[in-house]
């Protein structure tokens, strides 16, 4: 998160309940929740954005199963207010601020065998079969959350621009899961799941995102790792990141360097990351193996020609002898099918 001077953070459990919407049509309240089972092959993640101004939510489901079939699902349903994450067939409740989660789905899933059809929507839902689904899933922190309300430092809100603002304030924590993911019929168990998820509110552009890699991992409830690399046009990469061993101090990174493979529509296969805290040196290796590519129209009045992309892959990751799954996201703005990040010389 970048924060701008004369501003802090304000890390308040109330915020991961929601909040009264601003008066910004564009505003925002989002939750997010991951989780995997190494044991199983398999994850998910899900998504709510509240949007209370524009009479809507965007809700997200998607299911990455051993096999590489992928379950996938987005609606907006409607909403009157912003009063809890629920929407359609998806819903969160705070069981304890900062420390306990639930999340439930009931409905349809998209069940692709190719999850890469997703690159063109329209015709991925007319060829692909829908099939019941049924996620009960339970989450508790590992980690200390990070993150927080961008406020000046005497702690008042700060202005934001609606048509240039990301969020407000944006939270971020590793978790454990347990519970199951039942897709027609066949039930999964999530028993000793690793996870994360974030909250975000205020005025949300997708677009005001250029390029970004976020690749949060939690290996277990006693070590986990952050790293968030965000970049626009004629600026250098902001880069953010911890380490946390034993559930407790999140250590920042720093020297960060990250090399990519790509395939040959410029989405990634594998990657590895090199890094530092105060303590010593790591290396963070992933490997994709199932990826979902998502994609956001272009902005009214712009380029008919270049649009968001963010490719969602679940990820097994390797690090100091240790494995697990979790997630790695890319996100670009791609114009004439190259990245951003690629014009801009960026691995």
């Amino acid at each position: 998160m970048i924060i701008p001077d004369g501003t802090r953070l304000k890390l308040d459990p109330r915020d991961d309940y929601t909040h009264e919407p601003e008066t910004a049509s564009n505003y925002n309240e989002s939750m997010y929740f991951n989780a995997f089972s190494a044991a199983e092959g398999m994850g998910a993640w899900m998504r709510i954005g509240n949007r209370p101004n524009e009479g809507h939510a965007e809700m997200t489901c998607c299911v990455y199963l051993s096999d590489g079939t992928v379950g996938f699902m987005y609606g907006r349903p409607a909403i009157s207010h912003n009063r809890e994450m629920n929407a359609g067939p998806l819903r969160f409740d705070v069981v304890e601020p900062f420390r306990r989660h639930r999340v439930r789905y009931e409905g349809e899933l998209l069940v692709m065998r190719n999850p890469l059809e997703m690159a063109n929507p329209g015709a991925a839902f007319k060829s692909n079969p829908k099939r019941p689904a049924l996620i009960e899933l339970e989450f508790d922190g590992v980690s200390p959350m990070h993150g927080g309300e961008i406020v000046t430092l005497d702690g008042q809100p700060i202005v934001l621009d609606p048509v240039h603002a990301v969020f407000r304030g944006h939270t971020e924590q590793h978790l454990s899961a347990r519970g199951h993911i039942t897709v027609d019929g066949v039930r999964h168990p999530i028993e000793d799941g690793t996870g994360y998820r974030d909250k975000s509110w205020g005025p949300r552009h997708w677009h005001n995102f250029y390029w970004y890699r976020w690749l949060p991992v939690t290996f277990g409830p006693d070590f986990s790792v952050l790293l968030s690399i965000m970049g626009r046009e004629g600026q250098e990469p902001f880069i953010i990141g911890h380490v946390c061993e034993g559930g407790g101090v999140l250590q920042p990174v720093h020297n960060v360097k990250m090399v990519t493979e790509w395939d040959d529509a410029f989405m990634h296969r594998a990657f590895t990351v090199s890094f530092d805290t105060a303590a010593r040196s790591y290396t963070l290796a992933g490997a994709v193996q199932s990826l979902i590519p998502l994609r956001h129209k272009p902005a009214a009045g712009a380029d008919p020609d270049s649009f968001t992309r963010i490719t969602e892959a679940m990820t097994e990751y390797r690090c100091d002898g240790r494995t697990t799954l979790g997630m790695s996201e890319f996100c670009d703005v791609v114009t004439a099918g190259v990245p951003l990040s690629h014009r801009l010389g960026w691995s």
